[in-house]
């Protein structure tokens, strides 16, 4: 789940290391218009969907349904992928007014609102299979090496060194490496006149290049087969959720319990899985949740875990998110799956991450609380950050760096444990933490040392020392992270680009057709 430290704290008076009670050891875990429904949500502070006028009932273009979606409230439109809709209204951003061109669905609402992302114009790129749009090279390579994926399994997407043209990413198999991803620039001729990648092959347009690929190889490494399945993409429970309503989320099995509360998961009003976190009376007023609440709102990024809703009319304050299926990281790392993840898997983690993280960077936000139990997992190893921000608001006096026994000493920077001086600098040592956990799975850091020795000893300038099977390379940045000077502390912006690029070796990154 998430918040987002909108403003910098003023640094708290120096702290000496005498006035710290840091006693404890922890193991890291704790169309037409329509007439809307009255309803008892609380509209979402963030939404610029006007609650008074009507949508324009004006037909601006055809969009083609992407996916499945069941509407998840009243004034919601349910269709089937591949149904064709019209575009009635689209002033909001993530959720657009359409209706269907043909209606046949029984019983089923006409027009209504549908999530701007689970459609497409009609003929635009975005509305085939195939096309993924600005996807990384890392993260097709992801996509297209999820187990059930068969050779020949393919993909178009935005070329991140060369805007405005393309790149054909497709599975291969060779018996000296298993599976893998080649990547072929898609050329383009001088005013969009045709598409190549070999130049004794030019095609009118993308959708012609594919079907003349997947006829037969033609100089690629194998004849394409199916695009790539496409994830879901996450979006907000409806257009006006955000304060709901308690009796519409069913709590249906605890997934774990911290300092601060439980974790549970859910359905919100019976129809979409959640995770549902209850905080514990007295954690932090209403006010300043709120405050730090709609703002988090807004960080909508494919590695940060997504806010859903709250329920603040009464303790305990209830944080409604998006569901990962694996729990946290510090978890799955322990489980019998996690001990399976080779190295290679644990950077894509680790690279996961620091794209999470980056976002933030660039939005001046910070966490404050950055391990692996902050991280979730879903399906396919896909890890977000979660929890940030929420630390700045808690008022347990035992959250404290002065005299409090749970304070995550062994992930702070010293500067921040001992002055109160957390910045998205102080966020990239607990990174470096991090990491150390990510190479051990999930073994807690400093081992054999109490928090106070560790604070001690990491102020007159000691290091966790390499971890077992750790590579220089990791270790090398895992030491750049905790530089004693903030300043001199890696980006997560060039740490997201040093781990994607981690195992990136001398041959070309990018393939042409063979010539014949």
């Amino acid at each position: 789940m998430g918040a987002c430290c909108a403003k910098k704290d003023a640094s708290t008076p120096g702290t000496t290391l005498g006035e710290i009670n840091i006693s404890s050891e922890t193991d890291g875990k704790t169309g037409n218009s329509v007439s809307k429904p009255t309803t008892r949500y609380e509209r979402d502070p963030t939404t610029n969907i006007s609650q008074n006028t009507p949508p324009v009932a004006a037909h601006k273009s055809s969009l083609r349904a992407l996916y499945d979606y069941d509407a998840r409230a009243d004034d919601d439109l349910s269709f089937k992928k591949g149904d064709l809709l019209y575009l009635l209204d689209d002033s909001d951003s993530d959720w657009w007014f359409a209706k269907h061109a043909n209606p046949n669905y029984s019983n089923t609402k006409v027009e209504g609102y549908v999530p701007r992302n689970y459609v497409a114009k009609e003929d635009s790129l975005e509305s085939y299979d195939w096309f993924m749009g600005a996807l990384s090279r890392k993260e097709s390579e992801r996509l297209l090496l999820t187990p059930g994926n068969e050779t020949g399994c393919f993909l178009i997407r935005e070329s991140e060194t060369s805007p405005g043209n393309y790149v054909l990413s497709v599975r291969d198999y060779e018996e000296a490496k298993g599976e893998t991803v080649k990547h072929y620039k898609i050329r383009n001729m001088d005013n969009n006149r045709g598409y190549y990648i070999a130049a004794r092959r030019v095609m009118t347009s993308l959708p012609e290049l594919i079907t003349h690929y997947s006829g037969q190889s033609d100089g690629l490494c194998r004849q394409l087969t199916k695009p790539c399945p496409k994830s879901k993409p996450v979006i907000s429970l409806n257009k006006d959720a955000w304060e709901i309503p308690r009796e519409s989320l069913e709590f249906s099995k605890k997934l774990g319990a911290g300092q601060f509360g439980e974790v549970w998961r859910g359905k919100w009003n019976k129809s979409t899985d959640v995770a549902i976190k209850t905080l514990k009376p007295g954690t932090m007023s209403k006010d300043a949740f709120l405050e730090e609440a709609n703002i988090m709102k807004q960080c909508k990024h494919d590695k940060l875990v997504r806010l859903y809703a709250v329920c603040t009319d009464m303790e305990p304050i209830y944080i409604v998110t998006e569901l990962m299926s694996k729990g946290s990281l510090l978890d799955f790392l322990r489980d019998d799956d996690g001990q399976m993840l080779k190295f290679q898997q644990l950077v894509d983690v680790a690279a996961q991450i620091a794209s999470g993280m980056a976002f933030l960077e660039e939005k001046k936000l910070i966490h404050r609380d950055l391990a692996a139990r902050n991280v979730l997992v879903g399906d396919n190893n896909i890890a977000k950050v979660a929890d940030f921000g929420l630390a700045r608001v808690i008022e347990d006096d035992e959250y404290n760096p002065k005299h409090g026994t749970k304070f995550p000493i062994k992930w702070t920077a010293p500067e921040a444990a001992l002055y109160g001086r957390f910045t998205i600098k102080s966020d990239v040592w607990s990174y470096g933490i991090l990491l150390v956990e990510i190479v051990t799975h999930g073994q807690v850091p400093y081992p054999g040392m109490a928090n106070r020795e560790v604070l001690e000893q990491v102020e007159r300038g000691y290091r966790q020392p390499k971890p077992p099977h750790c590579p220089d390379s990791m270790y090398d940045i895992m030491k750049k992270c905790w530089d004693k000077k903030p300043a001199n502390r890696p980006t997560f912006e060039y740490l997201a680009s040093f781990f994607d690029d981690y195992f990136v070796s001398t041959e070309p990154n990018y393939r042409e057709a063979d010539e014949e």
